[in-house]
């Protein structure tokens, strides 16, 4: 499957709606995850959109050349991914580590808004804490340059949709 390498919100809620139905499969581990860890399960899923396509990406389980396992894309050089790619196990380590970007974001920007903290948290996820260095330019350095962008304008689609 493929994917158009277009930008900006209509293209990443066109991607997400192309994810859908694969994203469906995966609602109530998502939901899981997200409610043991206090996050809206819609970014979780934006999350999966953006990293794995709910799973199309992947081959066996990974993705990134190798290096990103499962849904989530836990990376094997940062991470030891746990369970299976399409696991509750999996979607509970990626959502933890999506939080612990969040409460690193937390730390380093307390003056932020719980909205901007937790879209530097996002972009976090993909580039670590030390990329984030302003609200403004917090998606320069991850990858394609708009990672925080697009998770949160796919989890509005997803949001819309039941997560």
């Amino acid at each position: 499957m493929t994917f158009p390498l277009t930008t900006g919100v209509r293209a990443s809620a066109e991607i997400a709606r192309k994810d859908l139905s694969r994203m469906n499969r995966y609602k109530t581990i998502i939901k899981s995850a997200a409610k043991k860890y206090c996050v809206d399960p819609s970014v979780v899923a934006g999350i999966i959109s953006r990293e794995s396509h709910a799973g199309a990406a992947l081959k066996d389980g990974w993705g990134d050349g190798g290096n990103g396992f499962g849904l989530m894309q836990v990376d094997k050089r940062s991470h030891r991914p746990v369970g299976k790619w399409n696991s509750q196990e999996h979607l509970n380590q990626g959502t933890g580590i999506l939080v612990s970007m969040i409460n690193g974001i937390k730390r380093k920007f307390p003056k932020w808004t719980k909205e901007q903290q937790l879209k530097g948290g996002i972009s976090a996820y993909n580039a670590g804490v030390g990329n984030v260095r302003t609200y403004a330019g917090m998606d320069i350095g991850t990858t394609h340059n708009d990672y925080a962008n697009d998770v949160v304008e796919r989890a509005k689609f997803y949001k819309r949709n039941g997560y």
